[in-house]
């Protein structure tokens, strides 16, 4: 079930070990132990099924390679769990006629994370452990026992969860508003698994993909022969929801014509296929998802005024992560656990200064901003900190921005080029640009004893850009020599 309270200084670390091979299993076991991990062991044919069931952190192959020489395993890992890392073991005595080096060199072009087939003992264990496993504790408002918990302490984001507390028990449709971003989608999700319909479907519909042509079908299905290419009966969404709850995600990127019969299947709670005459009900609450001014639309003629009232049962904003600094640092451990393992480096610290330019920033992409700076310099920079000098390009992208109107969600719109050109404008706070960029490549020469090549490169810029950059700066006399 559903934890709503916070956990606090708690990590989630699952291991999966698939094995027949007794000795080599409990010797894996007893390290995980050892080192508080849960660890959870299954035969090849029993995968699928454990694997839909449970989320795991790290997944050890340990099946001969003779039996899977064509990774059947591990597409079935990837189809499920694609973010988690999985590690083939192979014993030596189990190479029958095989080149290891080329099966290795094979296994991971295919996907595995690494390839073991030297004699395993308790250290190696540890070590994969601390490469592939999150290592760092973080305080969670709740659990969907997936991969995605939803991270946070701050006071804005707890009062959202409260909230999903009071919603999730009744039947009333929930309109969730709130910028791009900032986790609609992930409370949504909340309010399904927290309420009476758990048990029952969980139906997406990407209201921003759909066309007039195809959005009916879609939502309602449609019967054989119903139009061209209509070669079978098809359900829709609203009929796969049935008992359980269908989550139109940007409802205000419906087509309009379509928002009238819309409206009147959640009003009546029944429909026809397209192309049929046979009346089908349905037992379906409703949860839309916006990032859009709903009431601005309607009275620009963009959006159905009675569909909004009946969408808008509840309303319930999920706040920006501007408004939730206190949540910064936990949300960028997250994403450390999540993503460290694919960049092979154990960070233990964040650079302070980077700390500080994130609790200055606006962030207009939200929490999907955040994630791909850390994925980015997790891939991009080297050792145990965390700092954006491993990634300096992504300056750019911390450019000060126009504050949000959280009722309205209106913004002023500014290109890039524009605010380069304006020399008026600072970076973060009273941070020039030019000086995070500055300090960028002094931290990054010293990291690389001086060697601008190697800087360069880990700069994401051409050994020409550094050396003009360079010498730009120390004519203004803010670059000393390394």
């Amino acid at each position: 079930m559903v934890k709503m309270e916070i956990r606090k200084n708690e990590i989630s670390r699952k291991t999966l070990i698939v094995s027949n091979d007794y000795a080599l299993t409990k010797l894996i076991l007893r390290t995980l132990a050892h080192k508080g991990i849960c660890g959870i062991v299954s035969k090849a044919e029993q995968v699928t099924t454990l694997l839909e069931k449970h989320y795991f952190n790290l997944i050890l192959d340990c099946t001969p390679q003779n039996n899977y020489d064509q990774f059947e395993l591990l597409n079935i890992f990837k189809k499920i769990l694609p973010q988690t890392a999985a590690i083939k073991i192979v014993k030596k005595s189990e190479n029958k006629g095989y080149n290891l080096v080329e099966f290795a060199v094979n296994a991971i072009k295919a996907g595995y994370s690494d390839f073991i087939f030297q004699g395993l003992n308790r250290t190696k264990i540890e070590n994969i452990i601390d490469t592939y496993l999150p290592s760092h504790k973080v305080e969670t408002a709740a659990s969907l026992e997936t991969a995605t918990d939803i991270i946070g302490k701050s006071a804005k984001l707890n009062q959202t969860i409260e909230l999903v507390k009071k919603i999730a028990p009744t039947t009333a449709p929930v309109l969730i508003f709130g910028e791009s971003g900032t986790g609609k989608e992930l409370i949504a999700s909340l309010i399904h698994h927290k309420s009476n319909r758990a048990l029952g479907p969980y139906i997406k519909v990407n209201c921003a993909a759909l066309n007039d042509s195809l959005a009916e079908s879609e939502l309602f299905g449609h019967e054989k022969g119903a139009f061209t290419g209509a070669h079978n009966q098809r359900k829709g969404r609203f009929e796969l929801a049935d008992g359980g709850t269908l989550l139109l995600d940007e409802i205000t990127e419906a087509p309009l014509k379509f928002q009238a019969k819309l409206l009147r299947v959640l009003e009546e709670q029944d429909f026809e296929r397209v192309g049929g005459n046979v009346n089908i009900s349905v037992d379906v609450r409703v949860i839309s998802t916006t990032n859009k001014n709903i009431p601005m639309l309607i009275q620009q003629g963009k959006f159905r005024q009675d569909l909004y009232y009946r969408l808008c049962g509840i309303r319930l904003f999920v706040p920006p992560l501007r408004e939730r600094n206190e949540d910064l640092e936990e949300l960028i451990w997250h994403f450390i656990n999540l993503y460290a393992p694919q960049s092979k480096r154990r960070i233990t610290k964040l650079a302070p200064e980077m700390i500080k330019i994130f609790k200055k920033h606006q962030w207009p992409g939200n929490i999907r901003q955040l994630r791909n700076i850390i994925r980015t310099s997790l891939i991009l920079g080297t050792g145990s900190t965390l700092s954006l000098a491993d990634a300096s390009w992504m300056f750019d992208q911390m450019q000060p921005l126009p504050q949000f109107d959280n009722t309205n969600f209106a913004q002023v719109s500014r290109s890039d080029e524009n605010i380069r050109n304006n020399a008026n404008i600072t970076g973060i706070g009273s941070i020039p640009l030019e000086r995070i960029e500055q300090k960028a490549i002094i931290e990054t020469l010293k990291q690389n004893s001086g060697n601008q090549t190697k800087a360069a490169k880990i700069l994401g810029i051409s050994d020409r850009t550094l050396r003009d950059k360079i010498k730009r700066y120390r004519s203004q006399q803010c670059l000393q020599p390394v």
